[in-house]
């Protein structure tokens, strides 16, 4: 298992709460920087993936600082939209990204841990994740719990970080993210390892099909996997039948 701290006894899900609760003042600009701007685009297009529709209620896991909760309003304008998160740091920044942008009534944010989801089964009418099932201490706990608030013939739509395979793109994108990736965000996030654990992270999580199984494993049917910019990230959607 991947862990942020390797110095603490603490638990995965702890270890990421601290991290990103020591990351969280300055996460949405690295996220820019690090990312030229791309996963502004990479939101937009996983958002794509859902059908518009003003009754919808929604559920964002892993919500952070609420991007992917903002994007989804502002492109779907659901009923409602649910953002859960174990960092009270990520989800305080999200409060008032919410607040100024006067979405209060539209989307609610709480602290909680998403592999045990304090909502009765078969409550959201899309269920949807970026960057976020990479951390799950259980991967297949937290798809499950997924799966279980999700209404039947519903869809859930993940994005998260996968590896490109051609060359030359493979070699560059691993020297980059080995290399300058953690030196940048060390520099900016005061933070020793948060940036070493994302390429570790993103190294040790199954993407492609691969994932695919997990999520057929889960339950899901219809699964589609798009991959974006040569393969940096990749779109997950399933359904409920």
């Amino acid at each position: 298992m991947i862990l942020p701290y390797h110095t603490t006894d603490s638990s995965k899900k702890e270890q990421v709460a601290q991290m990103f609760d020591n990351i969280s003042p300055r996460y949405d600009l690295l996220n820019r920087i690090l990312s030229l701007g791309i996963d502004v685009y990479w939101r937009k297009k996983a958002v794509s993936k859902l059908k518009k529709g003003q009754d919808q209620e929604i559920l964002d896991i892993a919500t952070g600082t609420a991007d992917f909760a903002i994007s989804i309003y502002e492109n779907l304008k659901p009923k409602r939209i649910v953002g859960v998160d174990i960092s009270e740091g990520m989800l305080a920044i999200g409060r008032e990204k919410i607040r100024k942008q006067h979405y209060n009534e539209y989307i609610s944010l709480q602290t909680g841990d998403s592999e045990n989801l304090p909502f009765e089964s078969e409550t959201f009418g899309a269920v949807t994740a970026a960057f976020g099932v990479r951390n799950f201490e259980n991967l297949e706990k937290g798809l499950s719990e997924m799966y279980r608030v999700l209404k039947k013939g519903s869809k859930i739509v993940i994005l998260e970080f996968s590896q490109p395979e051609s060359f030359p793109f493979k070699q560059l994108y691993f020297f980059y993210f080995q290399y300058i990736l953690p030196f940048l965000g060390k520099l900016v996030s005061k933070d020793n390892r948060a940036y070493t654990y994302l390429p570790e992270s993103v190294k040790a999580f199954p993407y492609g099909k691969d994932f695919v199984q997990i999520l057929e494993k889960t339950g899901f049917k219809n699964l589609q996997c798009e991959t974006l910019t040569f393969g940096i990230a990749s779109i997950y959607v399933g359904e409920k039948k």
